[in-house]
Formats: structure tokens, sequence, C-alpha cells
């Protein structure tokens, strides 16, 4: 068991244990991953004082023709790593989505597949390849040797930022991300942030105006507040989601902003995490296949994302 998979408190209140994962055992001292609505069902083994954790009651999700229950992780192949909870499927990527700077040891940075190996490597060239694709992630101005010394790396940063990623989730909670070196460092690293395209079990239909197919980018009408990890936003907020529509298009974010929110759990812990807020939304044909979250199409790319302090 990974004790960094999520540390809850043990029966007395007083300490943080790793939480035990579906199938394994558990105790008033070794409780579930309430997190991932798991809990310890006593009436699988004949010791009263050890049970074993289970899923809550919640939808079963399928992936590819292959069912797997609430709660339970599972890797469908080398590059992600995944959980179903409640029906809605969440993954983060297993292979490093690290950029390789050019540097005087190496030039000519490019990434190439390794035989046997899933993720891809970083290979030095000393001379450039005929795919000028690499040379568009150079970082760094060329200095000469009679320049200004002493530039700190931010000083001499040209700075990239990919696009957001998609939601990893069509309803619920999910997760995107990007690649930027606008750091001190000006060193290329993911960044990630919560995302919420629609609530699961909302009836958006009901938005729809008479003679229309579709409602946009409809508000919550009252605060509502977010739940992430079993955990409850401080703050109660008024969210704009993507919306449906009743000819068979689907609606998906097209601008955005990015803000910090702050987090309460049970255990009185508070943790911040970065989230997109939805502006506008656009409604078209191009839709992933219900679950299907690795066809989504990566051609759709948001507009206009900033961070925004709120």
């Amino acid at each position: 068991m990974n004790c960094c998979t999520s540390l809850v408190l043990d029966g007395c209140s007083c300490c943080k244990v790793c939480a035990r994962q579906a199938g394994e055992p558990c105790s008033l001292l070794e409780p579930c991953d309430h997190h991932k609505d798991l809990y310890c069902d006593y009436s699988v083994l004949s010791d009263t004082e050890t049970g074993i954790c289970m899923a809550q009651e919640g939808q079963t999700c399928d992936l590819g023709g292959v069912i797997y229950r609430s709660g339970e992780s599972f890797q469908p192949n080398c590059k992600h790593q995944c959980v179903c909870i409640n029906g809605e499927i969440g993954c983060v990527p297993t292979c490093a989505n690290n950029i390789q700077l050019p540097s005087p040891d190496c030039p000519y940075p490019r990434r190439i597949q390794i035989p046997g190996k899933c993720c891809e490597e970083w290979v030095c060239d000393q001379i450039p390849q005929e795919d000028s694709s690499q040379s568009e992630m150079t970082a760094y101005r060329a200095l000469s040797s009679q320049g200004v010394q002493h530039e700190s790396a931010r000083d001499n940063c040209i700075v990239q930022t990919t696009e957001w990623s998609e939601c990893s989730a069509t309803c619920g909670m999910g997760m995107s991300s990007r690649v930027t070196n606008d750091n001190e460092r000006c060193q290329m690293e993911r960044q990630s942030r919560v995302c919420m395209i629609r609530p699961c079990q909302a009836e958006l239909e009901n938005y729809i105006k008479r003679g229309k197919k579709c409602v946009r980018t409809p508000k919550s009408q009252r605060g509502v507040r977010f739940e992430l990890s079993g955990c409850q936003s401080v703050r109660m907020y008024k969210p704009k989601f993507c919306g449906v529509c009743t000819d068979g298009r689907c609606c998906t974010p097209q601008t955005t902003i990015t803000s910090d929110v702050e987090f309460r759990c049970p255990e009185g812990d508070t943790f911040r995490r970065k989230m997109m807020f939805i502006k506008t939304c656009t409604c078209h044909h191009d839709c992933p296949r219900e679950n299907d979250i690795f066809l989504a199409s990566s051609s759709r790319r948001m507009i206009g994302d900033y961070d925004n302090d709120m």
C-alpha cells in the first residue's frame, strides 16, 4: 500500500494514518479512504474488529467495455493511472511532461521512444535534426561572450506556456494541466488545476428556452460549495457551467479564468488549489464518447484564459 495515497484521522481522531484502499483490511485504527467513498465492512471477516474496505453504493465506470467499481483504481494503459468515483473516471499521467531546455552541454534535445519502455526519454544531439519542432521550445536567447554578466534566468527567459488540457471529467470534478516556464528558474514545469464543466446530476435541459436547442452557459442560481476529495470549499460560489443541447451537440468551455480556491477537510485541515472558472462555452458536434477521456479532441482550444485572484 502506498501511504501517500491519502492521509486520514484514525478512529481516535488523534493521529493521521495512511488510508486503506479498496479490498484491503481495515479497523478502527486503520480506517478506509473516505475521500473515495470507501467504508469498512466488518461482515466480511469472522474477526469483528477487522473488516475489508468496500466501496459505497455508487455507479460503476465503463471504459472500453471493462467495468470498474466506484472507488477502484486502475491503469488502462502504461501512460495513465485512473480512479472510478461514482460513475466518473479521473486520470493522471504517469509519464513526466517535462520539457528539456537547450544548454551548452545539450544544444539540441529531442524526445525519442525507447523500445520496451512506455514513456519517451530525452536524448542530446550536437547538431540540429531535420525536424525543427524541437527548436521552437528554445527558452533562452543566445548570449554573446561579451554580453551582460550575472543575469538571472528570469531576466533572460522567453516565457512559453501551453494551452490548458481538456478537463478529465465531463461532469463533476476533474483535472486539467499545462506546461510553462513562467517561473524564477525559467524551467519547464507541469501545472494542474481543478475543473468542473457541469454538475453530474443537474437537469440543465430545464434552462433551454422555448424554441432553442441549446443552453450554452447556465449560471448557478444559488451559492454552492465545491467538493474535492471529501473536502469542501470555504467560500460559496455561483459558478457558470457548460450546458446541454437537444440536437446531439455538446457544450465545452471556450473562455475561462483560473483562481485559487481554499478547501477545508473534515479533519480541520485546509489547502488551496487552482481551479478553472468558466466564462463562456461553445456548443459543437466534436464530442468525445461517453466516459472515453482518451478520445477527447485535442484540437479544440480554449481562448483568453488567465490567472485571476478572487
